[in-house]
């Protein structure tokens, strides 16, 4: 897009994801598209351990918006192939991963590396290039632990690399820590919160939710542009 879309934070339990961000090892600033919590049912009572914020490049939008700008909030929230199409797009991502509980990296890595593995399993795709991916990710991990407030960064380019990144303070480094050279593993991570069994379906409402109002923008300046009158 020419302009950037209008959007607003998002507060989850005490954290604030701003409507905007630079991610680690890009050179673009990208908008806020949907945020939630993450948690457990755990002897009948929901846990919540983390917050997550999805970021989107400014084009994501009008890339999305031809195939989905007709569809309703609810419709989008339920529709595999949509968050599919996020996923695979060919526009940058961000995710930013506010721990609300401690965790560990191990913790942490092993259970993202599951989710994947099951994705790429369940899809025929498990290979040695995503097992040595897989590994990689893994060490990145092994030695950090997230106190409450720290956060994991991810950073997905247009041409499928995965940067890490890893902030004590809700601030975002301009470096990642590591960069993992595989567009499946990259894929997966964002699929494993937002696709068909994501971990986060609050953040996949907002994300349909806050999407589908920008299409609706988008519409209303397009026709504007043409100078006819929005079609109901």
């Amino acid at each position: 897009m020419s302009t950037s879309p209008s959007v607003t934070e998002i507060q989850v339990e005490n954290v604030t994801f701003p409507p905007t961000i630079k991610p680690p090892g890009s050179t673009k600033t990208l908008f806020l598209g949907g945020a939630g919590e993450r948690g457990l049912e755990i002897q009948g009572k929901f846990i919540k351990f983390t917050t997550i914020g999805v970021y989107l490049e400014y084009n994501a939008v009008e890339c999305l918006a031809v195939k989905w700008k007709d569809k309703s909030a609810d419709e989008l929230t339920e529709s595999v192939e949509f968050f599919r199409d996020i996923v695979t797009g060919a526009f940058e991502k961000f995710i930013r991963v506010t721990m609300i509980l401690p965790l560990t990296g191990q913790q942490y890595s092993e259970k993202v590396a599951e989710n994947c593995v099951a994705i790429w399993k369940s899809l025929g795709l498990y290979t040695d290039a995503e097992a040595k991916a897989i590994e990689k990710f893994i060490e990145v991990f092994k030695d950090d632990n997230f106190p409450p407030g720290s956060s994991i960064l991810f950073t997905l380019s247009a041409q499928g690399s995965l940067t890490i990144g890893f902030s004590k303070d809700g601030s975002v480094p301009e470096v990642g820590t590591a960069v993992i050279e595989n567009k499946l593993l990259a894929n997966s991570v964002l699929e494993s919160i937002v696709g068909k069994n994501g971990v986060s379906p609050v953040a996949k409402q907002s994300l349909a939710s806050r999407l589908s109002a920008l299409f609706n923008d988008c519409g209303e300046k397009a026709a504007a542009d043409n100078g006819k009158p929005e079609s109901k």
